[in-house]
């Protein structure tokens, strides 16, 4: 899952990516409201963390013209402000959660997920199909009930397609939700990928179909 980061701090900043990243997300920062909306309005993010106090444009504008340039992922906005009229503001605007200033970390994380989780239809945290479960709060997948390690790119592509369940996604899509915007996205590397969990979770858990793209089998 790919997450847009928009702190104008840079050390709360690189605490955030640090974390998440951890989280087996992938980030990208933007450090002002402008970058942000730019970011916001032509990348497919699957959620976004929004700063409400930010230079250049402030967060309540840059999530009112998100929402009115039809982007509807998760948005979770941070304040360091207490006035519930703030959180109210930010949540009429179209945010679907807030955290106010400071935080736990661990908190965010969970926020986050829930988040994810209830934009793609899901009620449970943990993904289970058939013999395969993945887990996203605690980062693990297991097979039949055998754990299996897992890089984190190889997580991220896992828990994509499993949060699609009989659909078909394209390398596109894949690539746009598995990288962040500074990385070296080489077309190989989802075959590479690919490869490689299917030697650990088995040769028919990943379904090619030509010139469409992926899709995890039924049962998991």
């Amino acid at each position: 899952m790919r997450i847009l980061v928009v702190e104008d701090s840079a050390a709360l900043a690189a605490q955030l990516r640090e974390a998440l990243v951890a989280a087996h997300f992938a980030v990208d920062l933007a450090p002002d409201g402008e970058e942000a909306l730019f970011l916001g309005e032509t990348e497919p993010y699957d959620a976004a963390v929004l700063d409400l106090g930010l230079p250049r444009l402030d967060g309540l504008t840059v999530l009112r013209r998100w929402r009115a340039a039809g982007r509807a992922m998760p948005v979770l906005i941070l304040t360091a402000r207490d006035s519930w009229t703030e959180k109210v503001a930010g949540l009429d605007a179209g945010a679907d959660d807030y955290l106010a200033k400071p935080f736990a970390m661990g908190e965010l994380l969970a926020r986050l997920r829930a988040l994810v989780r209830r934009a793609q239809g899901r009620a449970q945290a943990a993904i289970e199909l058939g013999a395969l479960r993945i887990d996203p709060a605690a980062g693990s997948v297991t097979l039949q009930g055998a754990p299996v390690r897992l890089t984190g790119l190889e997580f991220r592509l896992l828990a994509y397609l499993a949060s699609r369940p009989g659909q078909v996604v394209s390398k596109t899509e894949l690539t746009e939700h598995l990288y962040a915007q500074d990385f070296d996205r080489d077309s190989n590397t989802l075959e590479v990928v690919i490869g490689r969990l299917r030697r650990k979770l088995g040769p028919a858990l990943i379904e090619t179909l030509r010139g469409q793209g992926y899709r995890l089998a039924a049962g998991g």
